[in-house]
């Protein structure tokens, strides 16, 4: 039972000396930080820029083939406009002009 008395403190005061160190090093960075150079942007304009070009080809691409599978259906057809994807509201068009405005 003595040794297990002494393997509990043993670990408290791991877990102790784990926590003061801890709180060491937060208040160093913590003094040092309003030295520090800001974060550039660079890395995320380039994400932004990336996912917004990578959506136009997308959505280039599948207008592609919706035409192309029209095509096929209909031969030498006009090809009516594409339903948007995410779009679940009224969807009219008459001979591929859009509705008067609602006065």
């Amino acid at each position: 039972m003595a040794g297990n008395v002494e393997m509990t403190s043993r670990l408290w005061r791991m877990y102790a000396d784990h926590l003061y160190n801890k709180w060491e090093k937060t208040l160093l960075w913590d003094m040092i930080e309003p030295y520090r150079r800001p974060k550039s942007f660079t890395p995320l304009v380039t994400i932004y820029v990336a996912a917004f070009y990578t959506g136009v080809i997308g959505s280039a691409i599948t207008e592609q083939l919706y035409k192309e599978k029209y095509w096929e259906e209909h031969p030498g057809a006009a090809v009516p406009i594409m339903r948007p994807k995410f779009y679940w509201g009224p969807w009219r068009i008459y001979h591929g002009d859009l509705l008067p405005p609602n006065l």
